[in-house]
């Protein structure tokens, strides 16, 4: 064995190499990114021929992972919380119809919103399609999940969620890595009806999963991440879920906790293990990062009477990520803290990079706005989504992925004419396209302005679906060909570009307009490695 040290994110990359990884499959987003990145950038990786390109969508990834493992092979998908949304469909079909190669699900959530819309925590989808879940309280046990992992998804014949949150994404630790598995070997389902989902044989293999329930069970209660601490003080039970394990221990730097303590990393709950906290203690505390899960499944769990605390009660926050103080004030544990840090500048929003085109595209996007006033402009995610910050103040809405095209038609179909669309060129691809179709089809009065920098730039610069096909995508979609308008977002061309806009917001139909510029970023790399390479 030799250590490593690894970003949770990278440890999760490392045991899915070692356990036998043939592909892995995502969409960037924040805090998964690294994990295809670690995966693309492994010398492992490319002796092993790991199948590593970004898919288009999160949806379309977890299918082509459902492939991967329909032929035998072990296969990844990752994601963040939201993307898991995109996923949804195969996600839930895929607990119906099993898998042959283990499927690992990597889902990254993100408490306190730090790059997000939400907090959503994806337990919940796991507890919803009845399939374990793999939660680490440090990065040795990222690795190690990631590695066993998919033996246990094809003991069980499900994907198995690999659930981490932010902190352990993002943070560092010494890792030691195991000896690694050889690939499987390529072969079909036995039964060569598993993966079709006509209603008759869905409701077979749905018999099955339902079967299989007592079983994961059973593993929870014997598997190594969950773990029984013996205390003498029963006045409290602790329940500590994944990375708030961690957040506890640090409250008790000896990990001396007087409390009895129950580790859980791995789900179904273990009902022994919480029966047995249960009837030993006065009261629970129930620590999770992220939803009350655990806290809410215990309230119909056993026949409680006991006090049961945590997010539910306000003993901790209802939102927001957890942390060591948080715990130690729900435990009346006292916390060293250092002087708090002095604000000697002033606090600033994140704003667009100096040299972005998305700054000129907002600049001509206002002046050619002013004659029809503010409230009209649809948004999407991505770096442009800056726009709604000042100085633009640009941008009325941003929802969804590829929302800003389908809320500007349902404006539009209200009376709001024009209504506008700003997308970038790789949510475009990600999910905006499906919505030009709907427009074209009614040949909406909206205008769709996909910005277009070349990159996925707001997770790093991966590769863009988009690249150098977009106006081939419009076409094809049904876009008159004389309304779909390629502009070159430069100050020398302001005048230009706000005629040009003005003339598309009045035209009766559906228009694209392209501002394309490169990447600020992606660009000054670019010129570093070809300086390199001179």
């Amino acid at each position: 064995m030799k250590k490593q040290l690894l970003l949770g994110d990278e440890a999760i990359a490392q045991g899915a190499i070692d356990g036998g990884l043939s592909g892995i499959y995502a969409y960037p987003g924040t805090p998964s990114t690294e994990i295809m990145e670690f995966i693309q950038g492994s010398k492992l990786a490319e002796d092993k021929k790991i199948h590593r390109q970004w898919s288009t969508n999160e949806k379309t990834a977890m299918e082509s992972a459902l492939g991967m493992s329909y032929t035998g092979k072990r296969a990844m998908v990752c994601f963040k919380h939201v993307g898991l949304n995109v996923a949804a469909d195969p996600f839930m079909n895929a607990s119906i119809t099993g898998v042959n190669g283990g499927l690992i699900v990597v889902s990254a959530d993100d408490p306190s919103m730090h790059s997000s819309q939400n907090e959503q925590d994806s337990r919940f989808y796991a507890k919803f399609a009845m399939i374990p879940v793999l939660e680490p309280s440090n990065q040795q046990e990222a690795y190690e999940m990631a590695f066993s992992g998919f033996e246990l998804s094809e003991r069980f014949n499900v994907p198995v969620m690999l659930r981490i949150t932010t902190r352990m994404a993002h943070s560092r630790a010494g890792v030691a890595t195991k000896t690694a598995n050889n690939q499987n070997e390529l072969h079909l389902p036995t039964n060569p009806r598993q993966f079709v989902l006509l209603p008759a044989i869905a409701r077979k293999n749905y018999k099955l999963l339902l079967g299989t329930q007592a079983h994961m069970e059973a593993a929870s209660e014997v598997s190594p991440f969950n773990k029984y601490f013996e205390a003498p003080n029963k006045k409290l039970g602790i329940i500590a879920t994944g990375i708030s394990y961690n957040y506890l221990m640090e409250c008790f730097p000896e990990f001396n906790c007087p409390y009895p303590v129950l580790k859980v990393c791995q789900y179904p709950l273990p009902r022994k293990m919480v029966e047995k906290i249960y009837n030993e203690c006065d009261s629970l505390l129930i620590l999770e990062d992220g939803y009350p899960l655990v806290e809410e499944m215990l309230k119909g769990f056993i026949n409680t009477t006991k006090p049961i605390h945590g997010r539910l009660d306000g003993f901790l926050p209802r939102d927001g990520e957890l942390n060591p103080n948080l715990v130690a004030k729900a435990l009346g544990v006292e916390m060293i803290e250092g002087q708090p840090v002095p604000e000697l500048v002033k606090q600033r929003p994140p704003s667009l990079c100096v040299g972005c085109g998305h700054r000129d595209v907002y600049e001509d996007l206002n002046e050619a706005m002013l004659e029809y006033g503010a409230g009209r402009v649809f948004a999407d995610i991505g770096c442009y989504t800056l726009g709604a910050l000042a100085p633009f103040n640009a941008i009325n809405t941003t929802v969804d992925m590829g929302a800003s095209i389908t809320m500007a038609k349902g404006a539009a179909d209200a009376g709001l004419v024009p209504s506008i669309a700003i997308i970038g060129d790789s949510t475009f691809t990600h999910s905006g396209m499906t919505g030009l179709l709907d427009a074209v089809l009614e040949n909406s009065p909206i205008t769709v302005i996909i910005s277009d920098n070349s990159t996925t730039g707001m997770t790093g610069g991966q590769r863009s679906a988009a690249l150098g096909r977009i106006e081939q995508i419009c076409t094809g979609l049904g876009v008159d060909p004389k309304h779909i308008r390629v502009m070159d977002p430069l100050k020398k061309n302001h005048e230009e570009n706000v005629r040009i806009m003005k003339e598309e917001f009045a035209y009766n139909g559906v228009s694209v307009l392209i501002p394309r510029r490169e990447c600020i970023q992606t660009f000054a790399r670019r010129k570093r490695e070809e300086k390199k390479e001179n």
